[in-house]
Formats: C-alpha cells, sequence, structure tokens
C-alpha cells in the first residue's frame, strides 16, 4: 500500500491514548526518511479541557491541524456534524489514506465520509465486539469494519469476528494494543505520581473502576449490580 499523504482522526477521549503511538510510529518513519505527511483531525466530539486537551498536553501530542468543532448533541446529530465538516476537509486536504481509531462516532463518521469520497480507509482496533447491538459503540465498530479496506486488530478475537462477518482474510493485520503502547511509555511517570498518598490508599490493597456506559449507569438496578 503506497501511501504519501496520511490524516489520522481523533474526535474522543479514548481515541487520544490510541493516536499517541500511531503519531510517534510516524515521526519515527519520517525520521528515517519515509517520504509520508501526516494530518492530524480533531472532530471536537470532545472539547473540555479535561476530556481533551489535558490528553494532549499528557501524552506530548502534537497540536492538531484542524479542529473541527463538532460539540456535543444526540448521536445523529454529531454523526451528521462530523460527516459534513470531514467532507470539506477532505475536498481541501484529499489523503491518500484515513486512519481512524476506536469506536466512537467520530469514527463511524470518519470511516463513512472517507468511503464515500473515495479515500482509502484503515481502522485501528479493528474487529473487537460485544455482541450487544444496544451500544452505539457496537454498531459504530460494525459499521467501521464493513467499509474499511485495512482492519488492524489488537486482539486474536478481532481476526475471529472480522473473518466470520465475511472480511478478506488478507485485510486483516494483527498489531497488537496501542493502549499498551501508550500505558508502556508513561509507567515511569505514572510511578512518580503522588496520587495514591493523596487519596490515602498508599498502603491499602485497592482497585479503580470506572463506569459510564449508559447501559451501565442508567439503570439503577444494573448499577447496583
Amino acid at each position: 500500500m503506497a501511501v504519501d499523504y496520511v490524516t489520522l482522526i481523533a474526535g474522543a477521549r479514548p481515541n487520544f491514548m490510541k493516536i499517541a503511538p500511531i503519531l510517534d510510529a510516524f515521526v519515527a518513519a519520517q525520521q528515517g526518511g519515509a517520504d509520508v505527511h501526516v494530518r492530524l483531525v480533531h472532530t471536537g466530539q470532545h472539547y473540555d479541557r479535561k476530556m481533551s486537551e489535558t490528553f494532549f498536553e499528557e501524552l506530548g501530542i502534537r497540536e492538531p491541524d484542524v479542529n473541527l468543532g463538532v460539540g456535543s448533541g444526540s448521536h445523529v446529530h454529531q454523526l451528521a456534524e462530523v460527516m459534513k465538516a470531514l467532507e470539506s476537509e477532505f475536498s481541501e486536504h484529499r489523503p491518500d489514506l484515513v486512519i481512524v481509531v476506536g469506536d466512537v462516532n467520530s469514527t463511524a463518521a470518519s470511516a463513512i465520509t472517507a468511503n464515500k469520497m473515495g479515500i482509502q480507509v484503515a481502522h485501528v482496533e479493528a474487529g473487537l465486539r460485544s455482541f450487544d447491538r444496544a451500544m452505539p459503540e457496537e454498531i459504530n465498530r460494525l459499521l467501521t469494519d464493513s467499509i474499511a479496506d485495512w482492519l488492524y486488530t489488537s486482539e486474536p478475537s478481532g481476526k475471529t469476528n472480522l473473518l466470520r462477518e465475511g472480511i478478506a482474510e488478507e485485510r486483516i493485520i494483527f498489531v497488537g494494543n496501542v493502549m499498551i503502547d501508550t500505558q508502556r511509555k508513561h509507567l515511569a511517570r505514572a510511578a512518580e505520581s503522588s496520587i495514591v498518598s493523596e487519596l490515602g490508599v498508599a498502603d491499602r490493597e485497592f482497585a479503580l473502576l470506572t463506569l459510564h456506559r449508559p447501559s451501565n449507569v442508567d439503570d439503577c438496578e444494573r448499577l447496583e449490580s
């Protein structure tokens, strides 16, 4: 796959941790003499400082070339706004390849827009499935994988799921989990953090749990379980 101009899409908090090592890899390739240009597009799906700018700063991600500023709204609204903004973006700065990561609304909207404009799509973290179509993320995964030209998987189940869905094996490439790349890069810095002392759990066994999906938190009985 000969590619000279790549657009990398990020839109929401989980995306930022995934694009950081991809950008690092492109920088290393450029330093090694690769003639490839990378344009970083932030859709603006997450825009609060704690959900966006903080991650760019702490993960050492360069400033996006453009922030589309789509903001919040319903799923339909976000998809539509990302697609409209990206049509203009791709028309003005047409890439050879669009790289999308994860399963947020920006991921699916970007893949659809690129596909409709005849631009190749690569999906990083392809093939993951919850098998719960009530989850918006599951629909985003299915849509993105069904139209992606290149599918990069993070674990063996990804390939199994994609083959079951009729994706040609030669388009599926196992690359590992880019989130782990980010974790490994920042382990030393995390070890220097004083947060466990500040929270008073330094000498105790504890577990950290985050809950945010509507299917987990919007129903009291399910949340309690």
